[in-house]
């Protein structure tokens, strides 16, 4: 069985997604998410709030969200 989450995003839409994969680079944490509404992934960094919740958000800076495309599918590449 497939653990969904919810998502609301900054309009009050809610979006359900299944968590793919979570991995570490240089001490960040990222996830790959797959909205039921779309066909491919998304790549989220994991944040975390002053209480230790984690929480998803966008990768802003294009460089860090290169490096860590290009690592997670090294990753995929060797499983």
């Amino acid at each position: 069985m497939e653990e969904k989450f919810v998502f609301i995003d900054e309009n009050g839409k809610e979006h359900n997604f299944e968590i793919i994969h979570l991995f570490e680079v240089e001490e960040s944490e990222y996830a790959v998410v797959q909205p039921d509404d779309m066909e491919e992934g998304l790549l989220l960094k994991v944040e975390y709030d002053e209480n230790g919740d984690a929480f998803l958000m966008e990768i802003e800076e294009q460089k860090e969200f290169d490096e860590v495309s290009e690592l997670y599918m090294q990753l995929v590449d060797e499983e």
